[in-house]
């Protein structure tokens, strides 16, 4: 269960993925549907990107310059030929996210400490995004947060719980509006039924409000 606060916007879906075996280096098939111009059931668009920008506005948050919505790089980077590949959990994330035009957050479960939930950052919080040390403020943004605060939002996902070769266990959480009705739904049943092509079990995550 990932407890969900009362919001007139969010319609987020959320899924756990298994891999026994870890996972690592993403198959051909994968690697192509990074392209911007690659076959894909979803599509994204100027009203899709406006209404998510929309959905992190309501907390005070402004997703403009570097805090803009995760997705929006991603369509960025794959226009200019420079979206290269992670790992598989990654790099489905991120065909999924350029294709639909919503933020997906992932993070390693076991990193997480107790229970989830997904709460609006109080003003002043901030976390380290990236190797190198890098902070975000995260105030007034949606936020997917374990027992230490924030650890995931469509921004930005936090260092601490970030997946890695050794991960077994992901939390996927697509960050969706009710703006654009069924469309998280549908990107959620899309990255899940990559998982499970790469090898993976999936089980849908309960989301109940708190």
């Amino acid at each position: 269960m990932i407890a969900l606060p009362e919001h007139p916007l969010l319609d987020a879906h959320a899924f756990l993925a298994r891999f026994a075996g870890g996972f690592g280096d993403s198959p051909e098939w994968l690697v192509e549907a990074l392209r911007i111009d690659a076959p894909a059931p979803m599509s994204s668009s100027d009203e899709i990107r406006a209404a998510v920008r929309d959905l992190l506005r309501w907390g005070g948050f402004k997703p403009t310059g570097r805090s803009k919505p995760a997705s929006e790089y991603l369509v960025r980077a794959a226009a200019e030929g420079a979206l290269a590949p992670i790992n598989t959990i990654v790099d489905a994330c991120n065909v999924v996210s350029l294709h639909s035009g919503l933020p997906i957050s992932v993070i390693d479960r076991d990193r997480a400490e107790g229970a989830l939930s997904v709460v609006v950052a109080p003003q002043g919080s901030s976390y380290i995004f990236n190797a190198s040390g890098q902070s975000i403020d995260v105030g007034g943004l949606l936020c997917l947060a374990d027992a230490q605060g924030p650890c995931a939002n469509a921004v930005k996902d936090a260092q601490r719980t970030k997946t890695s070769t050794s991960t077994r266990e992901a939390v996927v959480v697509v960050w969706g509006t009710r703006a654009l009705p069924g469309r998280a739904e549908a990107a959620a049943r899309w990255y899940a039924e990559l998982c499970e092509r790469l090898g993976a079990e999936v089980v849908v995550q309960a989301l109940g409000e708190h």
